[in-house]
């Protein structure tokens, strides 16, 4: 696999797309990092890590609105890819949805959201989006 967080991105819609209730990835640092991000601003319920033989994985409780049964999220893309890495300074990094979504940026302070780097000043690799 030469791209572990698009496959970690693409399971997270695919189980969307099927209705799913849990997904379970293949754990790393970066992408318990990930999921708490995505845990504490509210787009999935519950993760959970469990330690299994060949490797670790994260179980992550997927979250839909409790009277129509749609899906927290509405869309979750990739914007830099190993072929093509999207680096930004702190006054360049981008507004999802006018600040109603989600862009996740790593930076040498660790993996935070646009939001949070903005606050504390730093740019980094604009990974992902979401809404």
């Amino acid at each position: 696999m030469t791209d572990p967080i698009a496959d970690y991105l693409t399971r997270i819609r695919n189980a969307y797309l099927a209705g799913k209730r849990v997904v379970e990835i293949p754990s790393s640092k970066v992408k318990e990092s990930i999921t708490a991000i995505l845990f504490e601003q509210g787009y999935i319920l519950s993760y959970k890590l469990v330690e299994g033989h060949p490797y670790n994985t994260i179980k992550i409780a997927l979250k839909y609105h409790p009277e129509t049964k749609m899906p927290a999220i509405k869309r979750i893309g990739r914007i830099s890819t190993p072929g093509l890495r999207q680096y930004k300074g702190v006054d360049e990094l981008p507004r999802i949805l006018n600040g109603l979504g989600v862009a996740v940026v790593s930076t040498s302070k660790g993996i935070l959201t646009d939001k949070q780097a903005r606050e504390q000043g730093v740019g980094g690799e604009v990974m992902f989006y979401v809404y």
